[in-house]
């Protein structure tokens, strides 16, 4: 191929290089956005026993294959700590965007068998984890009044 050939095909690729990087979504990191909130009237439909119920919204809807609330302070402290819910999915867990505390999500199983959700405490911090493939977001909550060391780092 002549020279003008060769730098016209080189700029195209740099030009279509240039466009994947920076005004598509293939090389950025994606999150799942979590959001929470706790009241007194979810209380009703008795999920996690008498433990306030803890609602958390989705940014869109995921198909899940992991979610796992955990004490925050014993989690920062040894990142195996046992949770005090935790369900794994398989393939035919369905697109949720809103989910309870405690509650059976279609399509997900809690991890060890038999394992029951496990009552929040009031003023005590929790961190939920998610996955949906390699899609994750964690997000921090807590229930009742806000702990003083509690800090609201959504999805990191």
């Amino acid at each position: 191929m002549p020279r003008k050939q060769w730098f016209l095909v080189t700029v195209t690729l740099v030009l279509a290089a240039v466009y994947v990087c920076f005004f598509t979504g293939w090389f950025q990191h994606r999150e799942i956005g979590i959001s929470s909130t706790n009241r007194a009237s979810l209380a009703r439909f008795g999920i996690a026993g008498s433990s306030p119920a803890v609602a958390f919204g989705l940014n869109q809807e995921y198909q899940l294959t992991e979610v796992k609330v955990v004490p925050l302070a014993a989690w920062q402290t040894n990142p195996a700590v046992l949770p005090l819910w935790h369900l794994v999915g398989d393939r035919k867990s369905g697109p949720i965007q809103f989910l309870l505390y405690g509650e059976n999500i279609r399509g997900m199983k809690p991890a060890a068998p038999g394992a029951t959700p496990e009552p929040l405490e009031a003023g005590v911090a929790y961190r939920l984890f998610v996955s949906a493939g390699s899609i994750k977001g964690q997000h921090d909550f807590w229930v009742g009044h806000k702990p003083p060391e509690a800090t609201n780092s959504a999805s990191q």
